[in-house]
């Protein structure tokens, strides 16, 4: 481990954060469902997806940039710890089939969009 990986880290975190706090501002909830967090976390999805296929099957994206990119960057951005408390917050309001659309929908269209993402970077 070297200090330069932790801050490339952290510099791709804090650039990642603010564009997790830019999309909240511009994509507002829809009524209960949190359509800003779904969309963070699909797209997310889909940059995980197109920047390790872009760059890791050329070689292009060594350990240093990976880190920078996809630690730093992509985990700053994504939210999963956002998407586990509301869909707490669901459950706990007994909205059991806007929770069981949230929750599905989020992780098979995680799925989905890396796949996407990988197959457009193709």
């Amino acid at each position: 481990m070297h200090v330069k990986d932790f801050l490339l880290v952290g510099l791709g975190g804090a650039i990642g954060s603010v564009m997790r706090y830019a999309a909240s501002i511009l994509v507002k909830p829809m009524g209960a469902f949190p359509l800003n967090t779904w969309i963070v976390n699909l797209t997310g999805s889909f940059l995980i997806g197109w920047i390790a296929t872009s760059f890791m099957q050329d070689q292009k994206l060594n350990g240093t940039l990976g880190l920078f990119f996809m630690t730093g960057i992509c985990g700053g951005f994504t939210t999963f710890s956002a998407f586990s408390w509301e869909g707490l917050q669901l459950l706990q309001q007994q909205r059991i089939t806007l929770y069981l659309f949230y929750v599905i929908s989020s992780i098979l269209g995680g799925l989905l969009f890396v796949w996407l993402g990988m197959k457009m970077a193709r």
